[in-house]
């Protein structure tokens, strides 16, 4: 490190320059890449089924032919964070290149599945943003989330109230859990025994019928708030039903919670397991089943570490809940008055957690 009358060095200080104008403009990125989904450019490469250039893709987008240099700059910052690359065209085409998928950008087209578009949708809309922006006011104040000083209200009042947000929100996190489908077959040994599930906050019910479709003499049942669950069709292994996870669960071999949690402070979740062993069998393989971010900053990648840490931040504005590390998790579990726990990370950022009576 460059000294100079113990103050750093030029360099230095340009580096943290940059530092710092890379964190304050990183929504930048995360608004271009929502453009693109927007526009649907992963979808018109994908249905292109070749390299596609730049002046084909402003056909397809339907552009004015001023805004080619717009979207040549917005092509260029999303190939650079990894969401499309570039390749040569056929010989024809000399030196020019087109544009193809990334993973990252398969996973956003909207006419596959899985497809993850609508939780842009849903993080990208000003309701989600808002508490962001009140981020300081709510340090100084005394509300319970950072929602809550934007809005007037909590995040769950607020989805009950406005109908179209509760169906952006459900149809985020719906899009979330089909990504399920990709590894749900190897939990034969978590699901396979099973004769009844409950899946607590389950929304639309997408988790219950992948499951239901994996293990088809399982009994699966979709619990949460009345007006979530109002008027969904019912299959042959699954049903609704509308409630407080706070009161009571229907009854079952195993009480499931995808992504839920965590957004709940460790007092209440102890609430809620509590309940929880009160719904399961004591023996005979009764357990809650859970899908959440565990936080281990000495074995995870720096990238995934700032995954679960942002993902943190938002638990804790938007309502008033948390990601945690195995010893916070295994505290709760011994409050509730649990003796196991297992975990298996296979779910990406989150892992599979088994706690037992």
């Amino acid at each position: 490190m460059d000294l100079h009358n113990g103050q750093l060095g030029a360099r230095e200080l340009f580096q943290a320059q940059s530092h710092i104008y890379k964190h304050a403009f990183s929504f930048a990125n995360s608004m271009s890449l929502n453009c693109a989904v927007q526009l649907g450019i992963p979808d018109i490469i994908h249905n292109h089924k070749k390299p596609i250039s730049l002046p084909d893709l402003v056909s397809s987008l339907q552009l004015p032919p001023s805004k080619i240099n717009a979207l040549h700059r917005l092509m260029s910052l999303l190939t650079h964070l990894g969401f499309f690359a570039t390749t040569k065209l056929d010989p024809n085409h000399g030196d020019q290149e087109g544009y193809v998928l990334t993973p990252s950008s398969r996973l956003l087209i909207k006419s596959e599945l899985p497809n993850l578009s609508p939780v842009f949708q849903m993080v990208a809309d000003p309701v989600l943003l808002a508490p962001l922006q009140f981020f300081g006011d709510w340090l100084r104040g005394n509300e319970e989330t950072a929602f809550e000083t934007a809005h007037g209200v909590g995040i769950w009042e607020f989805c009950d109230k406005n109908p179209k947000f509760n169906n952006l929100f459900n149809e985020g996190m719906a899009s979330d859990s089909r990504m399920m489908s990709l590894v749900i077959r190897d939990c034969e040994a978590v699901f396979g025994g099973l004769n009844s599930l409950v899946d607590v906050g389950g929304g639309t019910g997408i988790f219950a019928q992948i499951i239901s479709e994996a293990f088809p003499s399982m009994k699966c049942t979709v619990f949460d708030l009345p007006h979530v669950v109002k008027n969904l069709p019912e299959g042959k292994n699954l049903n609704y039903v509308g409630g407080d996870m706070f009161q009571s669960f229907p009854s079952a071999d195993a009480i499931f919670f995808k992504c839920v949690l965590h957004n709940w402070s460790d007092e209440d979740c102890v609430k809620i397991l509590k309940i929880c062993r009160e719904a399961i069998p004591s023996k005979e393989g009764g357990k809650v089943i859970i899908i959440d971010i565990v936080v281990d900053r000495n074995r995870d990648e720096h990238d995934i570490t700032e995954a679960k840490l942002v993902s943190d931040i938002f638990m804790m504005l938007l309502a008033a809940g948390r990601e945690r590390s195995e010893k916070e998790w295994e505290k709760i579990f011994l409050e509730a008055g649990f003796s196991l726990y297992k975990i298996t990370p296979i779910f990406g950022l989150r892992s599979l957690i088994e706690v037992y009576p």
